[in-house]
């Protein structure tokens, strides 16, 4: 099983460390260790737990027959293999308001630009993602990719500019949960609260001190 390989390589992708990934899914530092090293594997309730959070299929997390990343192209990728990104705007993770442009560049792995050629890329703000993205990190979203249950997505609708949560649309119903270390509201639109454009879904993402 590649599970262990497959985790250390996206904790850092997304610039995190063994205790920063712990305290995201409420786990020991020790455990981390222990998974990336093969000494233990998670269980299935975590594995859905690291496959919403790294945005990932269980497949893919679990024994990819064609590795998650091959060996020696992540974490560490050359300035050669990126491609900068205007960041187009901010997307909130909390309290709605007005967006607001943002001018500046984000450097975005090659293979993740080549695989979603139409993504741009946002500003989080807000903390209620906070478990999963925390606030000030940047995240690429494919406009062509249609989000599913528990997926993160990128919506606006009639009232409010563009928001992220996790999507989860029943027979009648859509509910945007948030994913945050702090109680939030869901939003919950049936039929008569009018449409909800689908502006993306969230395919990476990238800790704010990446940036610095």
């Amino acid at each position: 099983m590649e599970i262990g390989k497959n985790i250390k390589r996206l904790r850092k992708m997304h610039g995190l460390t063994q205790e920063e990934l712990a305290k995201q899914l409420d786990v020991s530092r020790a455990a981390v260790t222990q998974w990336e090293t093969g000494w233990s594997s998670p269980r299935m309730g975590m594995i859905e737990k690291l496959s919403a959070f790294f945005n990932v299929s269980k497949s893919e997390l679990i024994d990819d027959p064609n590795p998650l990343f091959p060996d020696g192209a992540m974490p560490v990728v050359p300035s050669s293999a990126t491609v900068p990104l205007l960041t187009l705007g901010r997307v909130h993770a909390g309290a709605m308001t007005d967006e607001e442009e943002v001018a500046h560049r984000v450097e975005v792995p090659a293979s993740v630009c080549e695989n979603h050629p139409r993504a741009f890329a946002l500003e989080v703000e807000g903390d209620c993602m906070d478990r999963v993205i925390p606030e000030g990190s940047h995240v690429l979203v494919d406009p062509d990719r249609e989000p599913g249950n528990g997926s993160i997505a990128v919506v606006e609708t009639e009232s409010y500019s563009a928001v992220m949560r996790r999507w989860y649309r029943g027979s009648s119903t859509l509910m945007l949960t948030a994913d945050s270390h702090a109680e939030q509201e869901d939003m919950v639109f049936g039929p008569e609260d009018g449409p909800v454009r689908v502006v993306g879904t969230v395919v990476w993402w990238q800790a704010p001190r990446e940036m610095e």
